[in-house]
């Protein structure tokens, strides 16, 4: 992964009506490990790791990059928000020289279908604009992944192309920072 950029990180705890977003600490170990071991969060993403592996790899600081968001629901971590340089071996970019900033989530079962994915999102792509005014976002979901494709729809993104990648197929669109972002939809309770 390269470098996301000249940003300052880290930057102030991100707070949203539900939500905190701000840089990982040791505490925050255990909820990687589960978002990477997890066959649910990991559907379309691969499968999930063996959890012994995670627990010989997994930093003590896990995420500690600029662009690498825990998210915090009631001061728990529920998941994160990732902001990385898109690899250029990859398929789907917008320039030649590739490099475009990608989005990133995942987010604990529990956590899911109350609207923290699209908040959580939407605040990352407001601190990334104010960051690096006036450049677009990508973002990268298989077609299969239903909820993702409807959260890039909310969030603004729209479709560039689709391709064949890791055996499925691939959407991939673009964000630009003048995009409404919808996040009042599907919003649940607060924080499981």
């Amino acid at each position: 992964m390269a470098e996301l950029g000249p940003v300052a990180w880290p930057p102030a705890p991100i707070e949203t009506e539900r939500l905190v977003l701000r840089q990982s600490q040791a505490g925050d170990r255990a909820a990687f490990i589960e978002l990477f071991a997890s066959p649910e969060v990991r559907t379309y993403l691969g499968g999930p790791r063996p959890r012994d592996e995670l627990e010989r790899a997994v930093p003590e600081i896990p995420g500690q990059r600029p662009g690498v968001f825990v998210i915090e629901c009631d001061g728990a971590p529920i998941g994160t928000v990732m902001l990385d340089r898109r690899d250029a071996e990859r398929a789907g970019h917008l320039r030649p020289d590739a490099g475009e900033a990608e989005l990133g989530y995942l987010l604990l079962p529990n956590a899911w279908g109350h609207g923290y994915a699209a908040e959580a999102c939407a605040a990352a792509l407001d601190w990334f604009a104010a960051e690096l005014p006036g450049e677009p976002v990508v973002l990268c979901t298989q077609t299969a992944n239903v909820r993702a494709m409807r959260l890039a729809e909310k969030l603004g993104f729209t479709e560039v192309e689709r391709f064949q990648e890791f055996g499925a197929e691939q959407w991939f669109g673009v964000w630009s920072p003048e995009a409404e972002v919808d996040t009042d939809a599907d919003v649940g309770p607060d924080c499981p």
